[in-house]
């Protein structure tokens, strides 16, 4: 990747001759954390000529450009809970967006640890941790700011933009920057990635992206000066990132390197340098998570990270440095996902646990009130669209591997390549162990974990060895991909119900279809696990329209607990026209519990919009005509 470089990075003298004592008196660094949504690093100091961005530019040219540095999540409430907790989301039960999930009592995040420690501590306003964010703050608020502290009192702030988001970057009108925007960015100019189609609209899509990152600049230059004529800049620590790739296909919500790939600014002012006396070089190549962000701070607060955070200090001279970068896609909005990956800086793995399940899927979040999406669906009915997207709407090999020196836009997937297999293997096997040492909550599947979580938290029974065996169920998983009836029927009859679901999850990947295994479907309609008896009806709906099966799917449609009724909704969608039978029951009973007003149609941001988008598409399958305002 190419930096720009305006000034060689200055390293005062001043402390490398400064004795211990007079750092030791020094004021603990107020920390300020400057937060972007849905961007990749398309800034001047990444060596973006096309963006406009001076005053991030302005922070890089005396601080420290990292190059990898990556969300673990490329989607917002994941990625927000790994950062937040200095856990990966996956340990915790909070990777799919969005959720509510019980954390356990002694569980502190970031800020709750900071204000034992004496700082103050505000969020302008977003939290989105999928868990409840309510007094873990001294303020979260529209109105939170560090100026509302006690007079001399350190701060850790968040200030949170929302100005980048796939929603404006897909929704708005291109003028509507106008009144913001002195410069805006040429459409002729702007630079289209090989697998989008060029065409007049991308253009204009990918030049409004643009024009909203040279907006977020602007807040981030008058933070800044808000800091200086605080009299505080020469005081404060600051971070400024973007919390996953660009609201726009094959990034946002995609788990290739295009969503996960982050930006990130660091400015330390010229006291605290020996706070990163690691960095010798403006541009940082060291592997860097958002899982490390929360034990970097406490770090350089002078505070010990708590024994359960999973992430590395990356900043002083206890740094660590990172082998590989981890990243996790599960379920978002109505959408089931199972797919991790590792990364060493050069080569990014990536293992699809539902390859089944093509990335662009028939739902409402692809479907309804993007242009960018809009754009790939006119090209593709056109037949123009590039294969490289076109693949997307497919089922996904089970495999991925990318070299992303040579290929950069992800393109040659190499993981058929007979010269490749070891460094397959290395990858899978260090995935694997990361996997059962975190206890990844992906193995159980969100409507069996939060049932058994009930009363406790998904932290806690995931490592209760009773409720869950993390090796004996990636063994399950890992045949995932493979054609072996007699394997997947072994693990059907298990006595462990996750084992017997990663066995229907086989088969339907396989998509092996004899009399033996139909009877084992028509035997799990019965099982007490909801997952397995919902999975099971909608294979044998896809098979042969079972009647038994279409009653099993719409009793787990009513049922109480809302993760298992979107468990069942998702079904019902996936099984596109064949779900008619069951769509009066839902227009007449089920539906009717999950309406509201979010986006004029649903009941809540949380599960029953997902719910509701869902059985909206299912409506839409079957021949009705449904409009969703997001």
């Amino acid at each position: 990747m190419k930096i720009f470089i305006p000034i060689l990075l200055l390293y005062t003298l001043i402390f490398f001759s400064c004795n211990s004592e007079s750092q030791k008196d020094l004021p603990p660094p107020n920390i300020l954390w400057i937060s972007t949504e849905d961007i990749d690093p398309a800034w001047g100091c990444y060596g973006d000529e096309y963006a406009t961005t001076p005053n991030i530019d302005g922070l890089a040219a005396d601080g420290f450009i990292f190059t990898r540095a990556s969300s673990n999540s490329p989607i917002c409430a994941p990625a927000r809970s790994t950062l937040i907790t200095g856990m990966f989301a996956t340990s915790l039960g909070t990777q799919h967006l969005r959720s509510d999930v019980p954390l356990p009592n002694d569980l502190k995040i970031l800020p709750e640890i900071l204000r034992e420690h004496g700082y103050y501590t505000s969020n302008n306003v977003k939290t989105d941790y999928n868990f409840s964010a309510e007094g873990r703050w001294d303020d979260s608020s529209n109105q939170a700011h560090w100026r509302n502290r006690k007079e001399g009192q350190p701060f850790f702030s968040v200030v949170n933009f929302m100005i980048t988001h796939e929603g404006p970057t897909n929704n708005d009108d291109p003028e509507s920057v106008k009144k913001d925007l002195k410069l805006r960015h040429d459409p002729a100019k702007a630079p289209i990635p090989p697998y989008f189609p060029d065409t007049p609209k991308m253009r204009e899509i990918i030049a409004h992206a643009y024009d909203l990152i040279s907006i977020f600049d602007q807040g981030v230059g008058e933070l800044v000066q808000q800091l200086k004529d605080d009299g505080l800049y020469d005081n404060t620590i600051i971070f400024v990132f973007s919390d996953h790739g660009f609201g726009l296909p094959r990034h946002k919500r995609w788990l290739n390197n295009s969503g996960l790939h982050i930006p990130l600014v660091l400015h330390v002012p010229e006291k605290y340098r020996h706070l990163v006396s690691n960095l010798k070089t403006q541009q940082v190549d060291d592997l860097v998570g958002f899982v490390d962000f929360a034990p970097t701070v406490l770090g350089l607060a002078g505070i010990a990270p708590s024994s359960y955070m999973e992430g590395n200090n990356f900043l002083g001279p206890n740094a660590v440095k990172n082998q590989y970068n981890y990243g996790f896609r599960s379920r978002a909005d109505d959408c089931h996902e199972m797919s991790r990956s590792v990364s060493d800086g050069r080569f990014l793995y990536i293992r699809h646990y539902l390859p089944q399940l093509p990335y662009i899927q028939n739902a409402i979040i692809f479907t309804q009130g993007k242009q960018a999406m809009e754009e790939i669906y006119r090209a593709r009915n056109e037949k123009t669209l590039p294969n490289h997207m076109e693949q997307y709407f497919h089922p996904k090999m089970t495999v991925e591997l990318y070299d992303l020196e040579e290929d950069p836009y992800e393109l040659n997937n190499l993981a058929m390549k007979p010269e490749h297999q070891e460094r397959i293997r290395s990858f899978q096997k260090e995935l694997d162990q990361w996997m059962v040492k975190h206890r990844d909550s992906g193995m159980l599947n969100e409507s069996e974990y939060m049932l058994r979580a009930k009363g406790s938290s998904v932290y806690e029974i995931l490592r209760d060895d009773t409720q869950f065996d993390p090796e004996k169920t990636l063994e399950a998983m890992n045949l995932v991909g493979q054609i072996d009836g007699a394997s997947t029927l072994k693990r059907m009859q298990d006595q462990d119900p996750l084992i017997r679901y990663w066995g229907l999850i086989a088969l339907e990947s396989a998509g092996l279809n004899s009399s033996l295994l139909l009877q084992e479907l028509e035997n799990i309609l019965d099982d007490p696990s909801p997952i397995n008896a919902i999975q099971s009806a909608k294979m044998l709906i896809q098979f042969k329209e079972d009647p038994k099966a279409y009653q099993t799917l719409g009793n787990y449609l009513q049922a109480e607990e809302e993760t298992t009724v979107l468990h069942a909704a998702i079904a019902l969608r996936l099984l596109e026209e064949k779900a008619k039978p069951l769509i009066p029951l839902v227009k007449d009973k089920i539906y009717p519990k999950y309406a509201g007003e979010v986006w004029g149609r649903y009941k809540s941001w949380s599960y029953p919009m997902f719910i509701g988008m869902a059985l909206d598409q299912a409506r839409i399958n079957c021949g009705e005509e449904i409009l969703v305002r997001n």
